[in-house]
């Protein structure tokens, strides 16, 4: 088992890692939209999206991973109304590789962010 870690992502806001490594399986803590200094992204949920998968990419990378190895994808949304503009933005980055995914739509997220995603990706 491998802890992920990089500063080109926000640093975990409590007692978890960013990702775990286990039998070349990545599995990555929930992201938000905070940038890499920790500052949460204002705006709606476009741009929050945006956010959410630089920092997946980071982590990612780091995991010796990438969007094209994801397996499995779950999205938390704060609004179940920003369904639409949110699925434009996740398809722009899974355009031809389309992992499994739930989305569910919760009460609150961390810092009030609209949007959450964690990911499980093949790694090296």
């Amino acid at each position: 088992m491998r802890t992920v870690s990089t500063s080109k992502a926000p640093a975990a806001i409590g007692p978890y890692s960013q990702g775990i490594i286990v039998n070349n399986v990545f599995y990555s803590s929930g992201q938000i939209p905070l940038t890499a200094e920790g500052e949460m992204v204002t705006g709606d949920v476009v741009e929050q999206t945006h956010q959410v998968f630089q920092n997946l990419k980071a982590v990612l990378e780091e995991a010796g991973a990438s969007l094209e190895t994801v397996i499995k994808a779950t999205v938390f949304l704060q609004d179940m109304n920003s369904f639409v503009p949110f699925n434009e933005v996740y398809g722009q980055y899974f355009s031809e590789h389309k992992p499994a995914r739930s989305c569910v739509e919760v009460a609150r997220l961390p810092k009030d962010a609209l949007v959450e995603i964690e990911v499980i990706a093949l790694s090296k």
